[in-house]
């Protein structure tokens, strides 16, 4: 094999090595909240929405109007899917390459003017201004995002949980089933909208 021929297959070799290595740095910053339950109060495991969840929540905003948040928003598609249906919609994902990613689509798909995307704690990202709400949650942190739902929202915001719905309040709609299952909710601060956690024993 001539010199020329191994200084080719070399530089071959450090092409496709700096290529590998830095996908595998990228999917390790993706998987470490999946891996580490401790941080998913904070930072949501990266589980991308199906094709029918996508569906089910377009369907749950089917007749609403407003702004809109995705807790948690991750490649930014239930945002694509939100601005191509009127809204105006808003992702906040605490992962840097997700947020990179989804401007970076939002811009190809020509969405820019109808979306934006935060790099925030979802804990920390006041939802005052917004009429509807996604949370693509764990159980590890629902019941402390239903209390800041009640906290902030509009009397009149709607809320969709998917995957897992919120431990107290009562939905009035559930759409789908199994891992596409979304709960809808709305008027969070009414007090007769939460589920009756000690119910009477007779029954009706």
């Amino acid at each position: 094999m001539s010199s020329e021929t191994l200084r080719s297959s070399s530089k071959t070799g450090i092409f496709l090595i700096s290529v590998t290595g830095g996908i595998g740095v990228a999917l390790s910053v993706i998987c470490i909240p999946f891996v580490s339950p401790a941080l998913r109060r904070i930072c949501l495991p990266y589980v991308p929405a199906t094709t029918q969840q996508v569906d089910n929540v377009l369907q749950a905003l089917r007749g609403r109007t407003g702004r809109l948040i995705d807790l948690g928003s991750g490649d930014g598609r239930l945002v694509f899917a939100a601005a191509s249906n009127g809204f105006q919609a808003c992702g906040v994902e605490l992962n840097p390459w997700l947020v990179l990613y989804s401007r970076l689509s939002a811009y190809f798909r020509g969405l820019s003017p109808k979306t934006e995307f935060h790099r925030r704690d979802l804990l920390n990202f006041n939802l005052s201004s917004y009429d509807n709400v996604i949370i693509f949650g764990v159980p590890q942190m629902m019941e402390e995002i239903e209390k800041k739902f009640i906290a902030e929202l509009k009397s009149d915001s709607a809320i969709i949980a998917c995957r897992f719905p919120l431990p107290n309040l009562k939905p009035i709609r559930i759409i789908g089933q199994g891992v596409d299952t979304v709960w809808i909710y709305q008027n969070p601060r009414k007090v007769d909208n939460r589920v009756d956690l000690h119910p009477s024993s007779g029954s009706i």
